[in-house]
């Protein structure tokens, strides 16, 4: 094999691969043998028919395509290897030369890895946050464990309220029609969800168990069920049951049962220092990302459309499988939002073009600073990894070997420059800095 590079200009290049004859011939043969029980010639039975015959009645061109196929994914990895670029994206494939004992020769056009010009990264400017815990957002955090620790009571003699848990029967129409999905018995409902559209939960509350009630409504215009959308409704509706979430008291008792704390004011004290290092944390990103954004404007390169398009499609992918494993297939959510795939990937690409920019600058800083990865660091990483999902370090330390291990260390090294780039900013007032840009 032999294999040409070309420099197209603005970070393409054009590799031509040269394969020789004898390795076309036997993919050819490959070719035969996965086609020939499609073909079936007169005077033969299906599959049987021998391939210089079928050559002479259909040309040996009918193999061509699966042979080229068979020779690229056998050839290309070792192709790239050997042009020494570091391709970013998949390649554009086209095929110079296929003949029947000829060597085959075939064209990819990629897009490589961008240099940067790397801005200044030390002593960015970024706006001043205070850490503030109010005794509000303690008296919120306090609340929603009073509520994962409610108790539920039945109300018999009181009607409806905001929170309540209600049990109800209900059946849509529209124009005085039924409609389908309209119709349900004990459904539940907390009020106050939002769970149905419009309105629908407010006109419930006074109600009483045993009473009925005509629940007007209007559909959104953007409801997924296009014969409902925007049309007004009428839901007869009937409550079976009314359930009330009864919160404990916050006291020195409450704070005991959840936490390791005698009191409420120590655990309230815990809480605070709780929330000032989360907001510490969310300051810290915000810092990083705002750094990272003036740095990206004071540096230059020159992304090529390939690769923003291979990162727009891989963004495409990690969405489909998180929405997937969420329960809704990808084709659902394309329908319900008026998308198709290519459009989709299309509406990826100016985020898939900023998380580029942020990676290539950052590996520049990883470079300039020349921030090195310990085996202990590494290390540390596989163990999180490990009990995020739940398996053997070894079993893990066995999945990310040679170049996914290059990557993987470079991942951590690219952590460590945006710490780098965060730690050496320094912060303004935001009085001063709005002055400046006056």
């Amino acid at each position: 094999m032999n294999v040409k590079t070309e420099d197209l200009g603005k970070n393409m290049y054009k590799l031509t691969v040269e394969v020789e004859a004898d390795v076309f011939a036997k993919a050819y043969q490959q070719a035969y043998q996965k086609n020939k029980n499609k073909i079936q010639l007169q005077g033969f039975r299906k599959g049987k028919a021998p391939l210089a015959l079928i050559e002479k009645v259909y040309g040996p061109e009918v193999f061509y395509e699966d042979a080229a196929d068979i020779v690229i994914n056998d050839t290309y990895s070792q192709a790239a290897e050997e042009s020494g670029l570091d391709i970013v994206s998949r390649p554009e494939v086209d095929f110079d030369q296929i003949e029947k004992g000829k060597d085959f020769v075939y064209t990819a056009k990629v897009a490589v890895k961008p240099e940067v010009k790397l801005g200044e990264y030390k002593g960015i400017e970024v706006t001043k946050k205070e850490i503030e815990v109010t005794d509000s957002e303690i008296d919120a955090e306090i609340d929603k464990l009073r509520d994962q620790n409610a108790r539920s009571i039945t109300i018999d003699d009181q009607p409806v309220a905001d929170k309540d848990i209600i049990k109800l029967d209900y059946e849509g129409s529209v124009d005085g029609v039924p409609f389908e999905g309209g119709k349900a018995e004990n459904a539940e409902l907390v009020i106050g969800s939002h769970t149905f559209i419009d309105n629908f939960e407010e006109q419930l509350i006074g109600m009483n168990i045993g009473d009925e009630k005509d629940i007007n409504v209007t559909f959104p215009e953007q409801y997924h069920a296009e014969n409902l959308a925007g049309k007004p409704a009428v839901f007869k509706c009937k409550i079976n049951a009314i359930t009330r979430k009864e919160l404990p008291e916050a006291d020195d008792e409450f704070a005991q049962e959840v936490s390791e704390f005698d009191t409420l004011a120590e655990f309230k004290e815990d809480m605070k220092k709780k929330l000032a290092e989360s907001k510490q944390k969310e300051i810290n990103r915000a810092k990083e990302d705002e750094a990272l954004e003036k740095l990206i404007e004071a540096s230059e390169m020159d992304i090529p459309d390939a690769m923003v398009d291979n990162e727009a499609r891989h963004m495409a992918e990690e969405f489909a499988q998180r929405i997937q494993g969420q329960g809704m297939p990808f084709e659902q959510y394309l329908k319900y939002t008026g998308m198709d795939a290519k459009m989709f990937i299309n509406q990826m690409k100016p985020q898939a073009l900023t998380r580029i920019k942020s990676r290539l600058v950052l590996e520049a800083v990883v470079k300039a600073e020349n921030i090195e990865i310990s085996p202990e660091e590494v290390d540390m990483e596989f163990t999180t990894l490990a009990e995020q999902y739940k398996m053997e370090k070894d079993k893990i330390k066995e999945m990310i070997v040679g170049k996914e291990l290059d990557n993987f260390k470079m991942d951590i090294a690219v952590g460590k420059a945006a710490e780098f780039i965060r730690e050496n900013t320094v912060e303004v007032e935001k009085q001063e800095e709005e002055k400046k840009e006056d």
